[in-house]
């Protein structure tokens, strides 16, 4: 009746051996470290460089614990804080000959003492929140107006293919603020030209009038276009910000929105607020131009001449110059994805992208146009830009689907696919509002959190041993393994652990204990109505099960909607909270069933059990024959 098969004490011993495991890493602590990552787009890591990292530690006279590559960057660890300061200024002077260009940034990190071996079997510690590993907090205004500007840019390249595909012609189109003006010679023209440019672009409203000479249409964003512009660009730097803050392997940046136009960026664990804004920084603008192959251009690249009117200078990846147009004929904006790939008759590795529908129509009509001249794609950090591929236009390429091939190997396709998907910034951003958090400040968190914990958890575990004597003691250590595969549930999916999400583990030591008390008091009543003690576990268990499973699920539910609906601090609570729910109901029922059934079970002829004092309603007790206190 009171027996467990052996695989149900197989599942317990393989759930308390994972437990131990995966919790473990979590008392280790952290250790000063540095963390060397790309400081360009164009420049990938690889494990090359963790030998001249270690060569610059030498020449230093610096003694690490480690230095390893993790795929995004080379991290090395340290014994402590002085030692962390020498490394970095020893690794920045090594990597980075001139200060001024730096091709990596060098910055200070925390990275967990637990040993190898652990490490090897993925037993990760739990991510820290800001609140309690200290970091650096941006609040970051986004230019609105840096959109609707950029977006007016775009409308006017629309207009000028749109008139020119209908032969209508005219005086002049220019973007004056965020409005675009077209001239022209008469009225007739004017008029002709505002039906297409109405039909085609439905988001302006335009309005005709006259300066000198010409007559102008004058097309505007309506306020609701305005609206969806400015939120699309929101959007977009947040999804851009993500995308390369986690190429630089800063663990679980918190990236979201404040208000209408502002975004918060936490880092945690980064305590060097000029490197953090690096990383900010490296967010990129992609801009699609054409190359000019004159006789001038190439003197002007050579340096035997200057460059031509309405060019600029750039460098390939390979270091040679090129002579790239002003004018640009894409941008991000119209890149949907970016994926490596091979060429489909030479199979040589390639870039495939795909652009939407306005782009689509523009480099349809550029390629048409500029067959057998070379396209230059940039990217720009920073206010520099770097060529990352300029390839030969071959065809008119239209359907939105893109090819990039030629002297390309499979890395460096992957790689190019990768910073072309990172996306560009819809609208420019600045710091507002910086804030650096210590790593002290955070240990002080960490302190009174687990002070919360550990002294509720004690408080408990009196009471219980003290009403339900050598049952509360099976609820105890029920409890100490629901904590147990709480925490190693959280390292094993690497969450993000803030002080709301330790007040959720103490509020679920709590809930957890509720089950125990519920068991107990069922298995005392089946002893009061005068069952035998093997029945009376038995049936208590039986008859509590409903209850728990009833609570459980209604508070599960409350968890899953915060979890939902929440954002921030109140999503981490709710991610504990409702891990909480399920390891306890393990632990509660299962594991506590197993210890008393280990106990118990095998006495046939069971007299007491000691589960305290077992009233009666007339009055007597229960303690004899049926229970023990």
């Amino acid at each position: 009746m009171n027996r467990y098969p052996w695989w149900k004490y197989a599942i317990i011993a393989v759930a308390l051996l994972i437990g131990l495991i995966y919790t473990l890493p979590n008392f280790f602590g952290e250790a000063p470290a540095v963390q060397v990552s790309s400081g360009k787009a164009t420049l990938k890591l690889d494990a090359s460089l963790v030998p001249r990292v270690e060569k610059a530690l030498a020449d230093a006279g610096v003694t690490a614990d480690f230095v390893q590559f993790d795929g995004n960057s080379v991290k090395a660890r340290f014994a402590d804080t002085d030692t962390q300061i020498k490394a970095k200024d020893a690794i920045a002077r090594a990597l980075n000959p001139d200060a001024a260009d730096p091709s990596y940034i060098v910055a200070l990190n925390l990275l967990s003492r637990s040993p190898t071996w652990l490490a090897s079997l993925h037993a990760l510690p739990m991510y820290l929140g800001l609140d309690l590993r200290g970091g650096v907090h941006f609040l970051m205004q986004v230019d609105m107006k840096g959109a609707l500007t950029k977006r007016a840019d775009a409308m006017a390249g629309d207009m000028r293919t749109l008139l020119r595909d209908k032969s209508i012609r005219h005086a002049g189109i220019q973007r004056t603020g965020d409005a675009v003006e077209v001239r022209f010679r008469d009225a007739a023209t004017r008029s002709a030209a505002r039906n297409v440019l109405a039909d085609a672009l439905p988001d302006l409203a335009w309005t005709e009038g006259a300066e000198g000479a010409d007559l102008t249409l004058v097309g505007a964003l309506k306020p609701e276009a305005a609206r969806r512009v400015q939120e699309q660009a929101l959007k977009q730097n947040i999804t851009t910000l993500h995308n390369r803050i986690n190429e630089l392997g800063v663990a679980e940046p918190v990236i979201q929105q404040q208000g209408l136009d502002r975004v918060v960026v936490q880092l945690p664990g980064v305590q060097d607020t000029a490197k953090a804004k690096d990383i900010i920084g490296r967010t990129a603008t992609l801009e699609v131009r054409l190359v000019d192959d004159s006789v001038e251009a190439a003197a002007g690249a050579a340096g035997t001449g200057p460059v031509p009117f309405g060019t600029e200078r750039y460098v390939e990846r390979g270091g040679a110059p090129l002579i790239v147009k002003r004018q640009v004929i894409l941008t991000g904006d119209n890149l949907t994805d970016a994926q490596p790939g091979f060429d489909g008759q030479t199979q040589e590795p390639a870039v495939h992208l795909t652009l939407d529908a306005k782009g689509a129509r523009i480099f349809r009509d550029i390629t048409r146009e500029n067959v057998g001249k070379r396209m230059a794609i940039l990217l720009f950090e920073k206010g520099k830009g770097e060529v990352v591929t300029a390839p030969v236009i071959r065809s008119e390429i239209g359907g939105g689907r893109v090819q990039i091939s030629g002297r390309m190997t499979t890395q460096e396709a992957s790689d190019t696919a990768l910073l072309l998907r990172a996306g560009s910034l819809a609208a420019p951003m600045e710091i507002i509002e910086e804030r650096t958090i210590g790593p002290s400040l955070g240990a002080e968190n960490i302190g009174k959190g687990f002070d919360s914990v550990k002294y509720g958890f004690a408080a408990i575990a009196v009471f219980m041993c003290l009403y339900y004597l050598l049952f509360g003691v099976f609820s105890t250590l029920a409890l100490a393994l629901n904590l147990v595969l709480l925490v190693a549930v959280l390292s094993m999916l690497q969450a993000t652990l803030t002080l709301p999400g330790i007040a959720a583990i103490a509020l679920t030591l709590g809930m957890a204990i509720d089950a125990n008390v519920l068991i107990n008091e069922r298995v005392r009543e089946e002893l009061r109505n005068g069952r035998p003690p093997q029945q009376a576990i038995s049936a208590g268990y039986e008859h509590a099960w409903a209850t728990i499973l009833d609570s459980n699920v209604t508070t599960l539910i409350a968890g899953v909607a915060l979890l939902a609906f929440g954002s921030g601090p109140v999503r981490g609570f709710a991610v504990v909270h409702c891990l909480g729910i399920l390891t306890s109901m393990f632990s509660a029922v299962f594991f506590s069933r197993g210890l008393v059934n280990l106990w118990y079970g095998r006495k046939k002829k069971l007299k007491s059990v000691s589960i305290g004092q077992v009233w009666r309603p007339d009055g007597g007790n229960g303690d004899a024959p049926a229970a023990k206190a």
